[in-house]
């Protein structure tokens, strides 16, 4: 089968010809239909995740056919339409019997723990508790758009936020996770600002729902913009980029009991930033991360997207095939692209 790869951290990728995968006992193997490009895979390629053996195959927002199955594998047949997580779990330590696969204590990520999906073909284990049966309405490329930008922003707003209609959130990064967050906040009836420093990026965040807009380029103080326009301050606030600064910013511009939730990764040298901790003990501030959302949390994305209060799809910018993803991701830190891009050429 064909899979772009990298045997070389900031090297070169490449399309290779590789064996196809073979299914685990418990998990299935996945033709894949579409898959998406996040930063996240960017990081791989830059040899920013330490779970990362060479060489690689990267991608793990992914929709797709079940095109074999393992022998313990009970919910899945040949044929069915599904997608994914980009966190999986093993489904028997503390963490997934309560529920929470997203912080398995073994938890595997396709493009990360083992070869993901820039591939014809994908293997994913423990697959009665990972995958995720798509419906009809739903179509493949929106479903990789799902991946992990959209499915973690949707747990951090709706779950870790506990957003509510009226609330004042501040979204700092206007790429696939922070543009995710705005719908969904949006949809929740909550007033939205979008921050980032590309005013073509910020007219998108306007056509997804922010009501207001904040160019940190054009602006000397962004905090006092946010608490200017959201009345004293935000009641959550997300970091989509993952940044020293875009961290320290979420937090300054809460109002008193806000949330900051922590969603964009935070590594090469920013994963130990500033923390305004005096304004976190006075104004009784939360810190909160979000990592991902678990398999059996999907209903209800699908049930707002069915009746059309959300609307994935209006993100995707792109459609490109496995051989354009050897030149867009090393790429993907220029911030050029507006939206989410997806592969749905094999």
């Amino acid at each position: 089968m064909k899979a772009a790869i990298y045997d070389k951290f900031q090297g070169p990728i490449s399309i290779h010809n590789v064996p196809y995968p073979t299914p685990e006992k418990h998990g299935v193997v996945i033709k894949v239909e579409a898959t998406g490009l996040c930063r996240s895979d960017w990081h791989g390629w830059m040899g920013h995740d330490p779970d990362i053996t060479l060489p690689h195959v990267p991608g793990h927002e992914l929709a797709g056919t079940v095109e074999q199955t393992g022998s313990e594998v009970k919910l899945w047949e040949e044929g069915d339409r599904v997608t994914l997580p980009f966190v999986c779990g093993c489904g028997s330590c503390p963490q997934c019997a309560s529920g929470n696969h997203q912080v398995c204590d073994h938890q595997f990520q396709p493009g990360f723990t083992h070869w993901g999906s820039f591939a014809e073909y994908v293997s994913i284990h423990y697959a009665d508790i990972n995958i995720v049966k798509l419906p009809d309405e739903i179509d493949f490329v929106t479903a990789a758009s799902l991946g992990c930008r959209f499915i973690t922003s949707f747990r951090a707003i709706v779950v870790q936020g506990k957003v509510a209609a009226g609330q004042w959130v501040a979204v700092h990064g206007c790429g696939g996770v922070g543009l995710s967050a705005i719908m969904i906040a949006n949809a929740m009836g909550a007033n939205v600002i979008a921050i980032d420093i590309n005013n073509e990026k910020l007219e998108l965040a306007k056509s997804v729902g922010a009501i207001a807009t904040v160019n940190v380029t054009e602006n000397e103080n962004v905090v006092e913009m946010v608490k200017k326009y959201s009345d004293g301050g935000v009641h959550v606030s997300i970091d989509a980029l993952g940044s020293q600064e875009t961290c320290f910013n979420s937090i300054s511009n809460l109002r008193k009991r806000g949330k900051h939730i922590q969603v964009g990764l935070m590594v090469a040298g920013n994963n130990h930033p500033e923390i305004p901790m005096d304004k976190v003990l006075a104004n009784e501030l939360e810190i909160l991360g979000s990592h991902g959302m678990q398999a059996h949390q999907y209903q209800p994305i699908f049930e707002m997207i069915k009746a059309g209060k959300l609307s994935p799809e209006k993100l995707v910018n792109s459609t490109i095939s496995l051989e354009e993803s050897c030149t867009y991701l090393p790429n993907m830190n220029s911030f050029k692209e507006n939206g989410v891009a997806v592969i749905n050429t094999f």
